[in-house]
């Protein structure tokens, strides 16, 4: 029973940090910690309408389409060699959606948020193709990387964020072993790709 709660919480906390929702938390951080905060809220919800779609809703349909078309589990999809057309989906996804931003004039800033998680996901993508790279650690690590360069940028202590991001990054990682989609290795050279990748592309 106590396996099985251990399970279950593990799955939980793995559906709860997907890397779709980095830019989403990328986005809030930055309305919540720069001077973007002084935006109109409406104008903040249409931005976060706008990602949500295109970097949760449809790529998350887009990918339980194709595993229901495959006939495959959710722990079937995770195998290496299947994990590339999700992959391709999601990078597809989030150049549409920067696409649209740029179309409608969203600040560099905003913009800048996608760049990294496109960023994050082509480098896993290609990672991939010889070796199984965490991406809910990546986008963890993506978390990270963006709060120190955005904290570089704006000028404001970012300690307190970055214990929160650490302590997150090490329960998903956790929860990744736990299910055994991945190995210590593997977590942590995803934390520290996301965490490289955010930085470089914001700073650059």
């Amino acid at each position: 029973m106590k396996n099985k709660n251990i399970i279950i919480a593990a799955r939980l906390m793995s559906s709860a940090f997907t890397p779709f929702y980095l830019p989403m938390v990328g986005l809030m951080a930055l309305f919540t910690l720069s001077y973007l905060s002084l935006l109109p809220m409406a104008y903040k919800m249409v931005v976060l309408s706008i990602v949500a779609f295109f970097t949760i809703l449809l790529p998350s349909l887009l990918i339980h389409l194709y595993r229901r078309f495959q006939g495959w589990t959710l722990i079937e999809l995770g195998h290496k060699e299947r994990r590339m057309v999700p992959y391709v989906i999601s990078i597809m996804c989030y150049i549409t959606c920067i696409y649209v931003m740029k179309e409608m004039h969203i600040p560099h800033f905003m913009g800048s948020i996608l760049k990294v998680a496109l960023c994050i996901q082509i480098v896993c993508a290609l990672m991939n193709a010889w070796w199984k790279i965490s991406t809910h650690t990546a986008a963890i690590g993506g978390v990270a990387g963006a709060l120190f360069a955005f904290a570089e940028i704006f000028g404001f202590n970012p300690v307190w964020w970055l214990c929160v991001v650490f302590i997150l990054a090490g329960m998903v990682g956790t929860s990744r072993m736990i299910l055994r989609q991945h190995t210590l290795s593997q977590v942590t050279g995803g934390f520290c790709v996301g965490a490289v990748c955010s930085a470089v592309t914001i700073l650059i």
